[in-house]
């Protein structure tokens, strides 16, 4: 077969291709079945002289070819729409990681703190953090990722999806003062692992009925720039249950200062707390004062949680049964009309 042959044939499918046994039906029936018997029909005699009379045209004969020819496409249109043919589109490989990432950012009060800075110019904390944050979620293609923000309270921004997109504009949109000012560290990282954990690993596989013999990864990434003084639970007994479900912690300790070198200063970040929750789980602590620091550990998390390769293109199909189904309506509509002009 031509190669350009092969392409074109590789380009259609056929989701029921046994359907397509049914074309000959007509054929086999009309030479299986037994014949009608004279007399048997109800039909109304009529003389044979009017008869004779009739068929003298080449009326009727032309009239007859077009209805059979009308059945006859009726019935192949009906049988390739039941055997549903399909158009096969190529589709990109999107790079797969198997694993699912929360971020669990602070929007405590303290993050308004105007010392780090984007382009020369001086901005938030909480500014720094969506800028690289956001690019970190966008360069995540191919993982389950999603976002819990707290403070006095904690919630789900984002839950955790494949759409990084959603998840980016999320970060973006979060407000200080939404949650309270306070830092509840154990509380948003409690709310992390229970979203990690409540919804089975490969779910989405499953959907798209796609094995998944490995097990996937789950990772918290904790961000924040204060101590724990708010909420319900305390950091370490939520690491030490991060450590019993196999949950990786990655903490992210933010401001140019901490509770070590802080002079009195009040809400500076617990840095030794969050090396603690790091070591418990597995993960590492890493130190960001600046915006560089934090797009290098953002390149850092990359090269820690990577091992993404480029998954197996999965083909799109089209559906194109509509249209010999359209076809077969309009060949029926057609005998129809025939039959009513008569």
């Amino acid at each position: 077969m031509p190669n350009w042959l092969t392409a074109f044939a590789s380009t259609f499918d056929i989701a029921s291709p046994y359907a397509l046994l049914l074309l000959p039906l007509p054929l086999l029936a009309a030479r299986l079945l037994p014949p009608e018997r004279v007399g048997s029909s109800g039909a109304l005699r009529v003389p044979t002289s009017l008869v004779a009379q009739a068929t003298r045209g080449d009326g009727i004969a032309a009239r007859g070819r077009s209805r059979g020819f009308l059945v006859w496409t009726l019935w192949i249109a009906l049988v390739v729409a039941l055997s549903g043919p399909r158009l096969v589109l190529s589709a990109l490989a999107l790079p797969a990681s198997g694993r699912e990432i929360m971020l669990v950012m602070d929007l405590s009060g303290s993050m308004e703190r105007r010392d780090f800075a984007i382009d020369g110019q001086t901005v938030s904390r909480l500014a720094a953090v969506k800028r690289v944050g956001g690019e970190f979620i966008r360069r995540r293609a191919g993982d389950r990722i999603g976002l819990v923000i707290f403070a006095n309270e904690s919630y789900v921004a984002a839950s955790p999806s494949f759409d990084t997109g959603t998840v980016a504009r999320a970060l973006d949109e979060a407000t200080i003062g939404l949650v309270g000012r306070s830092t509840g560290i154990g509380d948003g990282l409690g709310l992390a692992l229970r979203r990690l954990t409540a919804t089975p690993s490969g779910e989405a596989a499953a959907k798209a009925d796609v094995k998944t013999d490995v097990k996937t990864a789950k990772v918290v990434i904790l961000m924040t720039d204060g101590a724990n003084n708010a909420g319900q639970t305390t950091p370490r007994d939520v690491a030490a249950l991060a450590k019993e479900l196999g949950v990786t912690v990655h903490t992210i300790a933010l401001g140019p200062r901490d509770e070590t070198n802080a002079e009195g200063e009040q809400d500076v970040v617990d840095t030794e707390a969050l090396r603690d929750i790091a070591q418990i789980t597995g993960g590492r602590m890493f130190r960001v004062k600046t915006t560089d620091d934090l797009i290098a550990t953002t390149a850092a998390i990359d090269a820690i949680e990577g091992g993404r390769a480029k998954a197996p293109p999965v083909p799109l199909r089209k559906d194109l049964w509509p249209w010999p189904a359209a076809l077969a309506f309009l060949c029926g509509a057609g005998l129809l009309a025939a039959r009513r002009a008569r």
